[in-house]
């Protein structure tokens, strides 16, 4: 003789499974595309940026340097270094980096604290912001 189970439970087992299979067939709300403001993404636009309106253009601040991106970080902060031409191993003259998402940027370095800081800090801005505009 097979014993009995509480045919109660398989009833009530089978009513919330139909539920849950209605519920998910329904119409879903449709997605919002919105600008990613990851870090990887924020540093990815101020890199092409910062690539076009300083080193290209070969505007005469950063003739003696060159642009070192370090975007694939394994600690979550994407950056762009501003390296001495002559010395790329050195330490860098300018860091931008961020984190998050939304990204929070930070910027140092000795660059920042010559007559084109300001500069340097309006275009990172702006490009952080989705501006392709050089200044």
């Amino acid at each position: 003789m097979r014993p009995r189970l509480p045919t109660g439970l398989y009833s009530a087992a089978a009513i919330a499974m139909l539920g849950l299979l209605v519920t998910s067939c329904g119409p879903r709300p449709p997605s919002i595309i919105a600008t990613d403001h990851s870090a990887l993404s924020t540093m990815e636009r101020v890199m092409l940026s910062a690539s076009a309106c300083w080193f290209k253009s070969s505007d005469p601040t950063f003739a003696s340097y060159q642009l070192a991106p370090e975007l694939n970080s394994f600690t979550g902060r994407p950056r762009i270094l501003v390296v001495d031409k002559k010395h790329p191993t050195g330490r860098p003259s300018l860091v931008v980096q961020a984190e998050g998402n939304p990204a929070q940027l930070q910027a140092f370095g000795p660059m920042l604290n010559g007559a084109s800081g300001g500069r340097i800090t309006g275009d990172v801005n702006r490009w952080a912001a989705g501006s392709k505009n050089c200044t």
